[in-house]
């Protein structure tokens, strides 16, 4: 269902990338779940996205028509969301450095490194127009991912849900019903206990978003180039507390698209890396001695393979949904 047209100006931007893009595959990993506040796809095959960008808050509207890609937004922020659409699709993303380093190893003289090129080659070619775009909102990224840490994803894309319809403001123009805002730190920090309860998010989690958010200025900051910032944001990220590497890992990936930060102590990604290039689950130390050779682009090898479906045969029960809220 989509609202009333709305009467705030709506601004647009035509741009055309210079390669094979999927627009709804780029911005998968901005999607939390079917419920999404701040993400919709609808029927007509439009990305819906909103942000709360540095001129305010603002909803971008993406459609693809031939080898063009149509941006509309509406908000004080409609015109930041325009400008850095480009950046947001992986307008920034070195593909053919990509393209390359397979090169590379494929003719390196190395057996195993040749083989293992050659099947991540085939899996980049089935996905031809996945790019690794930035959003350039840190603060954005982390409040997700702190709500991810040790948590199945439903019970984390609930929390988000209940939190950006509480505190959220409604997004600009006609989007689709029930896309809001995310709230701006000021307001992350003045979230009551309670709520935080009710959303099902416990006391760590909470007070980690709530110490980030007062340092969200300077974290926004690094989000200018993509491995110079994404190493200082690493650095700052990882200096609060409550925020080890793979929280880092997961704000850097979206907020500035770097294609070299592996979710390193992620509960399945060990095992489903290490089955896909070697035919046996492995931890973390042994998924990135398999990533090595693909050094400057090991996030993107991990995506690829993600998209690929190739899974370890389930051998035990799955990790349960929790419930803080019955706590």
């Amino acid at each position: 269902m989509v609202r009333a047209a709305s009467t705030e100006r709506r601004s647009e931007r035509r741009w055309r990338p210079s390669g094979p893009l999927d627009v709804a595959l780029t911005l998968s990993p901005h999607r939390r779940g079917g419920g999404d506040p701040a993400w919709r796809r609808t029927p007509d095959g439009a990305i819906w996205r909103t942000s709360r960008t540095p001129e305010g808050p603002g909803t971008l509207r993406v459609t693809v028509s031939g080898d063009e890609v149509l941006g509309q937004a509406w908000g004080p922020g409609a015109g930041w969301l325009l400008e850095t659409l480009p950046s947001l699709l992986g307008a920034d993303d070195d593909v053919a450095g990509f393209a390359a380093m397979l090169a590379r190893l494929a003719g390196s003289g190395d057996d195993r490194h040749a083989g293992v090129a050659a099947f991540v080659a085939g899996l980049a070619g089935r996905a031809a127009g996945l790019r690794i775009g930035r959003s350039l909102r840190v603060f954005e990224a982390l409040a997700l991912a702190v709500l991810e840490q040790k948590v199945v994803g439903r019970e984390a894309w609930r929390a988000w849900r209940f939190l950006l319809r509480r505190y959220g403001e409604p997004a600009p123009g006609p989007a689709p019903e029930g896309m809001y805002v995310v709230p701006p730190p000021e307001v992350w920090r003045a979230i009551p206990s309670w709520d935080w309860h009710r959303a099902g998010a416990e006391a760590v989690r909470a007070r980690t978003i709530v110490n980030a958010a007062r340092h969200a200025e300077k974290l926004e900051r690094t989000a200018t180039t993509i491995t110079e910032a994404s190493a200082e944001a690493d650095h700052l990220l990882r200096a609060l507390p409550g925020i080890g590497v793979w929280t880092s890992a997961e704000v850097r990936q979206r907020a500035h698209g770097d294609p070299d930060a592996p979710s390193v102590g992620d509960f399945h990604l060990p095992g489903i890396v290490g089955y896909a290039l070697t035919g046996r689950k492995t931890d973390d130390d042994g998924m990135l001695e398999l990533l090595e050779p693909f050094r400057g682009h090991r996030h993107r090898v991990v995506r690829l393979i993600e998209l690929s479906g190739l899974r370890p045969p389930a051998r035990g029960p799955r990790m349960a949904a929790r419930d803080y809220r019955a706590f």
